[in-house]
C-alpha cells in the first residue's frame, strides 16, 4: 500500500505520530493578527497558548508552511493546526486489525475506546491507533459505533473510493448485526420488528428518546439464549439512528446491561475510580457482523468480530 500511504492534500501539514491536523477557514473579520482569531475562535486555549504554539512551528498556512508570530489576519484563506490536550485517559483495551487491503482495513474495537478524536479524547481513539499501526494517513472511518459499544468498524484508505463505502450505508445496502445481554421478559413475544420515532431529547443533548410521529427507527429483535434473568438477543438495525439500538431496548423495558444513559444518565467517569468501576462494566453491546457488496472490487465481504459479550 505504499501509494495509499503518501497521499494527502496539497499544502496540508502531514500526520503526526497519527493525529492528523484540525483546519479552521478565515472568515471576515477585524483580527489583527492569525494568533487574535485563533483565540477568540476557540475561547478554550488562551492567547498565550496559540502564540506559544505558533512560536513552536505548530500552525501553517493553507500551503503547509509555519506562519509568523505575528502573521496578519488575511480572511479567505485556511490554518492548520494540531489539536493537544493536556491531559488523556489511557483506554485499557486493544483493537484489532481483522482484515486491511489497498481499499479498506477492518477493526475489532473494544468496548469504551472512540472512533474519531473529539472532546476529551485524541490519541486513545480507533482512528489513531490505526494510522500509527498502519502508517496510512488517509485512513478513515466510513461508519461510526458509540465509545461504549464493541465490534466492527470499516476503515476506507483512499479517499478517491472513500464516498462509494459510505454511500453503501445512505442506501442501507450494509447487513448490520449486533448482539446484546439484557434482561429476559417472557411477555415480549419475540422475534419483533420494533418500530418507533426517535429524536433528541430536550431534556439532555446525551440523549435520545421515542416521540409521537411516523416512525424513523426499526430494529428487527430475536431471542438467542437466556441465562437466569438475562437473555442474549440478536439485534440487526435497519435504520441508522443515534443509539437506535439502546433506546428501543430500554423503551421494551429490557434495558442492554450496563448502559450508562439509557433508561438513566450516569455522571461522566471524571476520576480513577469511577473510570476503572466503568472499564470493569462495560457495556453489554457488540456489533457482531456486517456484510456487503464492496463497491471498488465487487467482492461479497463478511466480517464478524472476535469478542464476546459476558452474563
Amino acid at each position: 500500500m505504499p501509494a495509499a500511504r503518501k497521499q494527502r492534500q496539497p499544502g496540508k501539514p502531514e500526520t503526526k505520530k497519527g493525529i492528523s491536523p484540525s483546519c479552521v477557514f478565515l472568515p471576515e473579520g477585524q483580527w489583527a493578527t492569525c494568533a487574535d482569531f485563533l483565540a477568540e475562535r476557540f475561547p478554550a486555549i488562551s492567547i498565550k497558548e496559540w502564540q506559544a504554539r505558533i512560536t513552536e512551528g505548530q500552525v501553517f498556512d493553507a500551503e503547509g508552511k509555519c506562519i509568523e508570530l505575528h502573521q496578519p489576519y488575511r480572511h479567505g484563506s485556511l490554518l492548520y493546526y494540531y489539536r493537544r490536550l493536556p491531559s488523556e485517559t489511557a483506554i485499557p483495551f486493544s483493537e484489532t486489525i481483522l482484515y486491511q487491503d489497498e481499499w479498506i482495513v477492518v477493526a475489532d474495537k473494544p468496548h469504551y475506546l472512540p472512533v474519531i478524536p473529539a472532546g476529551r479524547y485524541l490519541e486513545e481513539t480507533l482512528l489513531v491507533r490505526l494510522k500509527r499501526r498502519t502508517h496510512i494517513e488517509t485512513l478513515s472511518p466510513i461508519h461510526r459505533i458509540d465509545r461504549e459499544t464493541a465490534g466492527i468498524v470499516v476503515f476506507s484508505v483512499r479517499p478517491e473510493t472513500r464516498s462509494l463505502y459510505q454511500t453503501l450505508f445512505y442506501n442501507r445496502s450494509v447487513e448490520k448485526h449486533y448482539e446484546a445481554i439484557a434482561p429476559y421478559r417472557p411477555d415480549i413475544s419475540l422475534p419483533l420488528l420494533y418500530r418507533s420515532r426517535l429524536a433528541a431529547s430536550p431534556a439532555s443533548f446525551m440523549k435520545m428518546e421515542e416521540t409521537e410521529g411516523a416512525p424513523n427507527a426499526e430494529t428487527r429483535i430475536r431471542l438467542m439464549e437466556t441465562k437466569g434473568r438475562l437473555a442474549r438477543y440478536a439485534l440487526e438495525p435497519l435504520t441508522g439512528k443515534k443509539h437506535q439500538l439502546r433506546v428501543q431496548m430500554a423503551a421494551l423495558g429490557i434495558p442492554i446491561l450496563n448502559d450508562r444513559i439509557y433508561p438513566y444518565l450516569h455522571p461522566e467517569e471524571k476520576n480513577a475510580e469511577s473510570q476503572a468501576r466503568a472499564f470493569a462494566s462495560p457495556l453489554q453491546l457488540l456489533a457482531k457482523t456486517i456484510a456487503f457488496r464492496d463497491p471498488v472490487t465487487g467482492q461479497h465481504r463478511y466480517f464478524e468480530s472476535e469478542q464476546q459479550l459476558r452474563f
